[in-house]
């Protein structure tokens, strides 16, 4: 079943030599998206919320949950990093700023293939954090199952991963009986004033996910978007069946070389403490909307 790869990755061993004889350097551009199909029907069926307030709230997620993305990598180095683009004015406030640097991007997603570690630099409410811990080690399963990304063969692997609890692009909707989502939906009155239900109430995060990666031994690097590594070659889309990251540009071995450098600012914190940071705030910024009779803090749980 195999047969195919370890025909592609001994096809791609003369392109390697090549590399190795050289200080190679590539540049991948990657386009993320995130369904927004749970966030929408959730909207559709609040009865509270305007159909001005749903336009703006959808408008808001489409810029939270569609990116481009910059990959820089050498053989043993990458860094992966939002592209800049300019905010149009009055964009991003309150919950929504939180809920985007939450989505995937913000920062530079250094890795090391070599040493098998990561760094990311990150703001989360007004304070700098460096995040370095060890890459993630993926049980891949390798897959016969080949398709073409912009010219180059790729073959298929999966595997399984936990969710990060700071990583909120996994949001479901829980799975509840319509009578408990009606009972929740209703106002309560709370010392004379409407206390609304939180929305974000109505979701929650799986405990793991089973990813898909397409990557070409063409291109014989370890490397790939985010915190995906690991494979015989680069990998150009991953599916973890909530976002699709797929490559839409390969540029190798041109004259400008990218700087391909550690982050060095913030407080150096553990992927687990960080995690743990974003949920303690984000309670103590729901409770604060809620005290204050809003619908704009989140609530998060874990699936069990």
């Amino acid at each position: 079943m195999l047969r195919k790869i370890i025909l592609s990755v001994a096809f791609s061993a003369v392109s390697f030599l090549q590399m190795q004889a050289q200080e190679f350097q590539g540049m991948a551009v990657y386009e993320s998206k995130t369904s927004t199909s749970d966030f929408k029907t959730r909207m559709e069926g609040n009865k509270d919320m305007t159909p001005d307030m749903q336009k703006m709230i959808e408008e808001r997620m489409k810029k939270m949950f569609e990116k481009t993305f910059i990959l820089n990598f050498n053989k043993s180095a990458s860094i992966y990093k939002e592209e800049e683009k300019l905010d149009a004015p009055g964009q991003g406030g309150g919950g929504m700023r939180i809920m985007s640097s939450m989505m995937g991007g913000g920062g530079t997603n250094y890795k090391n293939v070599k040493q098998k570690t990561y760094s990311v630099d990150k703001e989360f409410m007004g304070k700098e954090f460096l995040i370095k811990d060890s890459l993630p080690n993926y049980a891949w399963k390798m897959e016969s199952e080949t398709k073409l990304i912009g010219g180059y063969t790729c073959f298929k692997a999966t595997a399984v991963r936990p969710v990060s609890q700071s990583d909120f692009r996994n949001f479901r909707s829980k799975k509840e009986e319509p009578k408990k989502e009606e009972a929740k939906a209703e106002t309560v009155k709370t010392e004379g004033e409407a206390k609304k239900t939180n929305f974000m109430d109505d979701f929650e995060l799986p405990k793991e996910i089973t990813i898909t990666a397409w990557y070409s031994p063409e291109i014989p690097i370890n490397q790939g978007p985010e915190n995906y590594w690991g494979l015989p070659g680069l990998i150009l889309e991953v599916n973890d069946g909530k976002t699709i990251i797929l490559c839409s540009k390969i540029v190798l071995n041109s004259k400008e070389k990218a700087e391909i450098k550690e982050p060095t600012t913030g407080k150096v914190i553990s992927q687990k403490e960080y995690d743990e940071t974003v949920v303690k705030k984000m309670e103590e910024f729901r409770q604060m909307n809620q005290g204050k009779g809003g619908n704009g803090g989140m609530q998060m749980r874990m699936g069990r």
